[in-house]
Protein backbone atom coordinates (compact mmCIF):
# COMPACT_ATOMS: atom_id res chain seq x y z
CA UNK A 1 0.00 0.00 0.00
CA UNK A 2 2.99 2.60 0.65
CA UNK A 3 4.98 1.32 -2.04
CA UNK A 4 8.09 0.57 0.28
CA UNK A 5 9.39 -2.18 2.58
CA UNK A 6 8.78 -2.74 5.97
CA UNK A 7 12.46 -2.33 7.12
CA UNK A 8 12.50 1.14 5.67
CA UNK A 9 8.47 2.35 6.84
CA UNK A 10 9.99 0.82 10.94
CA UNK A 11 13.16 2.86 10.06
CA UNK A 12 11.31 5.92 9.07
CA UNK A 13 9.13 6.05 11.84
CA UNK A 14 11.92 5.53 14.37
CA UNK A 15 13.95 8.29 13.19
CA UNK A 16 10.82 10.57 13.43
CA UNK A 17 10.38 9.52 16.75
CA UNK A 18 14.16 9.99 17.45
CA UNK A 19 13.68 13.68 16.13
CA UNK A 20 10.85 14.54 18.13
CA UNK A 21 8.33 14.32 14.63
CA UNK A 22 6.24 11.52 16.03
CA UNK A 23 5.97 12.77 20.03
CA UNK A 24 4.20 9.91 20.71
CA UNK A 25 0.64 7.68 20.29
CA UNK A 26 -2.46 8.67 21.55
CA UNK A 27 -5.89 6.42 22.21
CA UNK A 28 -9.26 8.14 21.40
CA UNK A 29 -11.67 6.73 24.17
CA UNK A 30 -15.08 8.01 24.45
CA UNK A 31 -15.65 8.46 28.00
CA UNK A 32 -19.25 8.86 27.86
CA UNK A 33 -19.90 4.75 27.15
CA UNK A 34 -17.74 3.58 30.14
CA UNK A 35 -19.73 5.74 32.51
CA UNK A 36 -16.74 8.00 33.70
CA UNK A 37 -18.12 11.08 35.34
CA UNK A 38 -14.96 13.22 34.40
CA UNK A 39 -14.88 16.96 33.41
CA UNK A 40 -13.29 19.17 30.74
CA UNK A 41 -12.90 22.39 30.11
CA UNK A 42 -11.40 25.12 27.99
CA UNK A 43 -10.41 27.96 29.39
CA UNK A 44 -9.36 31.65 27.81
CA UNK A 45 -6.61 33.58 29.51
CA UNK A 46 -5.67 37.06 28.92
CA UNK A 47 -1.62 37.25 30.05
CA UNK A 48 0.97 39.80 30.11
CA UNK A 49 3.58 39.31 28.16
CA UNK A 50 7.39 38.97 29.87
CA UNK A 51 10.11 40.51 28.49
CA UNK A 52 12.11 38.87 26.20
CA UNK A 53 10.58 35.89 26.56
CA UNK A 54 6.97 36.77 25.20
CA UNK A 55 3.92 34.26 25.95
CA UNK A 56 6.69 31.49 26.10
CA UNK A 57 7.62 31.49 29.65
CA UNK A 58 3.57 31.57 31.25
CA UNK A 59 2.87 28.97 28.55
CA UNK A 60 5.43 26.63 29.62
CA UNK A 61 4.53 27.45 33.42
CA UNK A 62 0.90 26.15 32.39
CA UNK A 63 1.79 22.98 30.36
CA UNK A 64 3.49 21.61 33.86
CA UNK A 65 0.19 21.34 35.66
CA UNK A 66 -1.15 17.99 35.36
CA UNK A 67 -4.10 19.05 35.15
CA UNK A 68 -3.92 20.69 31.48
CA UNK A 69 -4.17 18.46 28.46
CA UNK A 70 -2.89 21.32 26.17
CA UNK A 71 -2.05 25.14 25.63
CA UNK A 72 -1.91 27.00 22.33
CA UNK A 73 -1.42 30.79 21.68
CA UNK A 74 -4.38 32.16 19.70
CA UNK A 75 -5.38 34.90 18.25
CA UNK A 76 -8.72 37.17 19.12
CA UNK A 77 -9.94 38.02 22.59
CA UNK A 78 -7.41 36.28 25.05
CA UNK A 79 -3.69 35.11 24.90
CA UNK A 80 -3.78 30.94 25.45
CA UNK A 81 -6.51 28.73 25.10
CA UNK A 82 -5.99 26.01 27.74
CA UNK A 83 -7.66 23.25 27.82
CA UNK A 84 -7.83 20.85 31.55
CA UNK A 85 -9.75 17.52 32.48
CA UNK A 86 -10.77 17.22 36.56
CA UNK A 87 -12.66 14.92 38.10
CA UNK A 88 -15.66 17.51 38.68
CA UNK A 89 -16.43 20.67 38.41
CA UNK A 90 -14.96 21.77 41.76
CA UNK A 91 -11.99 20.50 40.63
CA UNK A 92 -11.22 22.56 37.46
CA UNK A 93 -12.81 25.23 39.46
CA UNK A 94 -9.92 24.82 42.35
CA UNK A 95 -7.31 25.15 39.33
CA UNK A 96 -8.31 28.50 38.22
CA UNK A 97 -8.57 29.47 41.25
CA UNK A 98 -5.74 28.25 42.97
CA UNK A 99 -2.89 27.60 40.40
CA UNK A 100 -3.56 29.47 37.24
CA UNK A 101 -5.00 32.49 38.42
CA UNK A 102 -2.30 33.09 40.87
CA UNK A 103 0.39 33.38 37.99
CA UNK A 104 1.74 36.79 37.99
CA UNK A 105 1.47 37.15 34.22
CA UNK A 106 -2.36 36.25 34.44
CA UNK A 107 -4.88 39.21 33.73
CA UNK A 108 -8.17 37.25 33.83
CA UNK A 109 -9.57 33.97 32.69
CA UNK A 110 -13.35 32.67 31.22
CA UNK A 111 -13.81 28.99 31.70
CA UNK A 112 -16.42 27.17 29.30
CA UNK A 113 -17.02 23.28 30.57
CA UNK A 114 -17.75 20.97 27.88
CA UNK A 115 -21.10 19.72 27.72
CA UNK A 116 -20.94 17.03 25.01
CA UNK A 117 -18.48 15.76 22.67
CA UNK A 118 -19.18 15.28 19.21
CA UNK A 119 -15.90 14.47 17.61
CA UNK A 120 -12.67 14.23 18.48
CA UNK A 121 -9.09 13.95 16.29
CA UNK A 122 -11.31 12.99 13.36
CA UNK A 123 -13.45 10.07 15.34
CA UNK A 124 -16.86 10.99 15.55
CA UNK A 125 -18.90 9.75 18.82
CA UNK A 126 -22.20 8.62 17.29
CA UNK A 127 -25.03 8.72 19.72
CA UNK A 128 -26.84 5.19 18.58
CA UNK A 129 -29.49 5.73 20.46
CA UNK A 130 -32.82 7.19 18.72
CA UNK A 131 -34.45 10.21 19.95
CA UNK A 132 -36.83 9.74 22.85
CA UNK A 133 -38.18 12.85 22.75
CA UNK A 134 -42.02 13.17 22.23
CA UNK A 135 -42.81 15.18 19.02
CA UNK A 136 -45.22 18.03 19.99
CA UNK A 137 -46.97 20.00 17.34
CA UNK A 138 -49.54 22.77 17.02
Amino acid sequence: MLGAEEEAIVRAIREMEEDKIILGYNTVINWDKIGSDGVTATIEVKVTPQREVGFNGVAERICRFSEVRSVHLVSGSYDLSVVVDGRDLKEIAAFVSHKLSTLDEVQSTVTHFVLKTYKVDNFVFEDAREDERLVISP
